[in-house]
């Protein structure tokens, strides 16, 4: 069974996270107070009580729906016998998700995760005012339609410096824009009006994966300038190419281009058969991208961890 292990991004954080792995297995508990150290900070705390105002913003969401990611893997590694060089062909995430993927290929260490998870949720929100930038999900756009709309808003704007570009092709039928908030405004109505099932504008604190994230772009080129970047145990899928790769430089460079480029998440798990990939086993986010995996490709062969049954019955099949 040739296995992708992917990781979920943001949105899928939830008051209580990680608690019953912390209270099952000391190798989930280890990661969390790892993760506490390294940011000065008692996100367990905030994981597992809240209040969800805090957990949501961007610079507490990305670092904690890491943990809980690596949380899993950690306890199958030092209680199952799971070995990534081993049991997974390769790793996927999606946006902060592939920092999730990193670390679980050695690429990082968890302590510079999680630091370089706090830094980009705090450069990606510091990089444009509140209220000037915006987000909307087309359902049941195809990407062709998604481009459409967003090129031609730009073209109908009237504001100054108009920006609207597809961030996220998640699975078909669900594209997200982004961009200045006037002009995904303009599109969101014009894609409405060529027939989109849903326009939907997104409860999100800023654009993200758009030219207006280039600050937090430069952020983290000087963040990752600063890390070592470890052989990988099993090549990355990266999000801006939706290739695969296992060249420490190449990651340096695909992850400062993937602040402000497009996450190409279908496009992602469409590659999966031809690296010979037959089953996806998520890691956390309560099946998110497994929906998403179904969707793309309905014959991928889908595992979802997030309890410790979840966790035990994988076990059994490594």
């Amino acid at each position: 069974m040739t296995r992708a292990f992917i990781f979920p991004g943001q949105g899928s954080q939830a008051v209580g996270m990680g608690k019953a792995l912390a209270e099952a297995f000391a190798p989930a508990r280890e990661v969390f107070q790892e993760v506490d150290e390294a940011l000065s900070q008692h996100l367990s705390k905030l994981m597992w009580e809240g209040p969800e105002s805090d957990l949501v913003l961007t610079e507490n969401a990305q670092p904690a729906i890491m943990a809980a990611s690596i949380a899993v893997l950690r306890v199958l590694e030092k209680e199952g016998g799971l070995d990534v060089a081993k049991h997974a062909r390769l790793v996927a995430g999606h946006s902060l998700g592939e920092y999730s993927a990193l670390c679980a290929a050695g690429a990082f260490t968890l302590a510079d995760t999680a630091k370089l998870l706090k830094i980009r949720g705090r450069a990606m929100q510091a990089a444009v005012p509140v209220g000037e930038g915006g987000m909307y999900a087309l359902i049941g756009a195809d990407i062709a339609l998604a481009e459409e709309v967003a090129k031609e808003a730009v073209a109908a704007a009237t504001e100054s410096d108009p920006v609207c570009v597809v961030a996220n092709d998640n699975a078909p039928g669900q594209v997200v824009i982004s961009g200045r908030k006037a002009t995904v405004d303009r599109a969101g109505e014009l894609a409405k009006a060529k027939g989109v099932k849903r326009a939907l504008a997104l409860a999100v604190s800023a654009p993200f994966h758009c030219p207006m994230m280039q600050p937090a772009a430069e952020a983290m080129a000087e963040a990752l300038a600063a890390v070592t970047i470890a052989p990988l145990k099993a090549p990355v899928v990266a999000n801006v190419i939706a290739a695969e790769t296992n060249e420490p430089e190449a990651v340096r460079r695909l992850l400062v281009e993937q602040v402000t480029g497009r996450v190409r998440w279908r496009e992602s798990i469409a590659a999966l058969r031809s690296f010979g990939v037959e089953t996806t086993v998520e890691f956390g986010g309560n099946k998110v991208l497994t929906g998403m995996v179904k969707r793309i490709d309905k014959d991928l062969l889908t595992v979802s961890l997030d309890t410790p049954a979840d966790i035990e019955a994988f076990a059994r099949t490594l």
